[in-house]
């Protein structure tokens, strides 16, 4: 499945789990050459604690996320279409606590998915990182990197965000700076790296390295932190479209402090991995 491009293998475990090395099957599938090709690995998983199902998130070289906020749509339209939930509703457990999607349907029809993710974390403790200085609320430093000076401000959505303010996101070599950031000492356990254009009030332009992937089309947690960190600032309103390589979202940072955010989610293919050795 993938939502704006940000590709998930998925695996329906609700009928029982068995076990399995999930970080090096995530590493396997996520190959686009050797594997299927993806960002990483989504275990659909029947609920632990709370909730009405539960989520596990591997990123493309084995580490376990907290968060995806583009995988956690298309696990809402996989649910419900699947009729694992009994409505467009759901709570599903992550380890970022409980999230909250909610599907979207006109005439009958997954349109999209809306998602309660919740409010951002902005304490040094929950993010976590080091920076020293604080911006309209947020922790902020400058990071020096290769020569550069970066000022990145920095934002949890149960998982940590280093946003970073440029004129021109596609001036930025992403490639190259993305995963130095990533592992910067400022990140203990590092980070997600959002680049950042200011287009007006209502618009933003964000490119995403991600951390465990890399560069990838779209980031829905990123896209999060990036409408928190710009809005903070004064730079647009509470309501921004987010333009994404893989097309665009829709993020509100409303007034009871949650932050919501709105797009596609879309079923690729199904299939069976038979790699051997490996599942």
């Amino acid at each position: 499945m993938e939502g704006l491009g940000n590709d998930y293998v998925f695996v329906d475990l609700t009928s029982g789990a068995p076990e399995r090395d999930w970080p090096q099957v995530s590493r396997s599938v996520s190959s686009r050459h050797f594997g299927v090709g993806s960002d990483g690995l989504i275990l659909i998983m029947p609920p632990s604690s709370g909730g009405d199902l539960r989520m596990r998130m591997f990123n493309a070289d084995g580490s376990e996320g907290e968060m995806c906020g583009n995988g956690i749509r298309c696990f809402a339209r996989y649910a419900y279409e699947r009729g694992l939930v009994g409505s467009t509703a759901m709570e599903v457990e992550t380890l970022a606590g409980i999230i909250r999607p909610e599907v979207l349907l006109e005439g009958g029809r997954v349109t999209g998915v809306r998602v309660d993710m919740g409010p951002p974390r902005l304490s040094r403790q929950d993010i976590p990182c080091r920076l020293e200085d604080t911006r309209a609320g947020l922790p902020c430093g400058v990071l020096e990197i290769q020569g550069e000076s970066l000022e990145a401000l920095a934002v949890s959505m149960g998982n940590p965000h280093a946003v970073i303010l440029v004129p021109e996101v596609y001036r930025v070599p992403l490639e190259w700076l993305g995963p130095l950031i990533e592992v910067h000492e400022a990140f203990p356990a590092k980070a997600n790296v959002e680049f950042v254009e200011v287009r007006d009030a209502g618009r933003i332009k964000v490119r995403v390295w991600e951390r465990g992937s890399g560069v990838t089309l779209a980031c829905g947690t990123g896209a999060c932190a990036s409408v928190v960190v710009t809005s903070a600032l004064g730079k647009t309103s509470r309501v921004v479209q987010v333009e994404l390589p893989g097309g665009e979202l829709l993020v509100e940072w409303a007034q009871d402090n949650h932050v919501y955010m709105t797009g596609p989610a879309n079923e690729v293919f199904q299939g069976v991995y038979t790699r051997s050795g490996e599942v």
